[in-house]
């Protein structure tokens, strides 16, 4: 994993990242933590999130895991109380938490209905749960970074997925909406869209092949890295973009324009 120290206004920067123990999470509180913020690994999974804690840990960084379901208001407003309790404040919010990688793949009309709510459950209820929650504190502080983790698919209208694609489009909306309500504080609110990324989470409906055909389909002939989104995400985050709000950024090799 390369690791940059490009941001320094992103040091002691409270980093609030839903589910950060795995994945493009996983990346982005490593990147976070080795510019000298503190990411909060909020994450349903207490295995996982404990073990990024003590990959940042013993990398020399620091971090906090609190075990979060975004979908449940007790347990994201719990999350975000036992933030401000250790640090007193929460500059930026990472919407990534999201069920994706082992969702049925078949036509809408095939889909399983409880299956469609979990997805907006997580996707889009818990990604506005936790803005709520942040909200106060960047508010009083009258600075705050919300990215909302958005997909590719919205653009491709990706078939067999569409509880996910639904839910990911809703974000589009949402980000717009916030950056406009937000922005009197001076927080900026964005949309991050990663590109087609092979991780260490496991994706039963995608063989390895699918990941070659469509690296083929890029304009950069290589597979999108989790480092690809982190350091997107930490620009996102920083000083530099603090004139940039409502937006999407889009990082995925010239997969899809545009």
């Amino acid at each position: 994993m390369s690791i940059p120290n490009e941001y320094r206004s992103l040091r002691d920067r409270v980093v609030i990242v839903t589910g950060g123990g795995q994945g493009i999470g996983r990346a982005y509180v490593h990147q976070f933590a080795a510019q000298g913020a503190i990411p909060i690994i909020a994450e349903y999974d207490e295995a996982g999130g404990r073990r990024v804690q003590a990959e940042v840990e013993a990398s020399g960084g620091r971090s906090l895991f609190v075990k979060t379901d975004v979908s449940d208001q007790t347990s994201v407003d719990a999350m975000a109380q036992t933030v401000l309790e250790a640090f007193g404040r929460i500059d930026c919010l990472i919407n990534n938490a999201a069920v994706f990688s082992r969702i049925t793949m078949a036509p809408f009309w095939k889909l399983p209905v409880d299956e469609w709510r979990r997805a907006m459950d997580v996707n889009i209820t818990g990604a506005f749960l936790c803005a709520r929650a942040v909200v106060p504190a960047m508010q009083e502080r009258r600075w705050g970074r919300i990215i909302n983790v958005c997909s590719g698919t919205v653009i491709m209208g990706r078939e067999n997925y569409l509880h996910y694609v639904t839910s990911k489009s809703a974000a589009i909306g949402m980000t717009r909406a916030m950056a406009r309500e937000l922005g009197a504080w001076t927080i900026t609110v964005n949309c991050f869209w990663p590109g087609v990324t092979k991780t260490e989470v496991e994706r039963p409906s995608v063989p390895s092949s699918a990941f070659d055909g469509m690296m083929q389909m890029q304009a950069i002939k290589r597979l999108s890295k989790t480092d690809d989104a982190a350091k997107a995400v930490m620009f996102l985050c920083s000083d530099d973009a603090e004139f940039i709000t409502g937006q999407g950024l889009l990082v995925d090799g010239g997969f899809v324009f545009i």
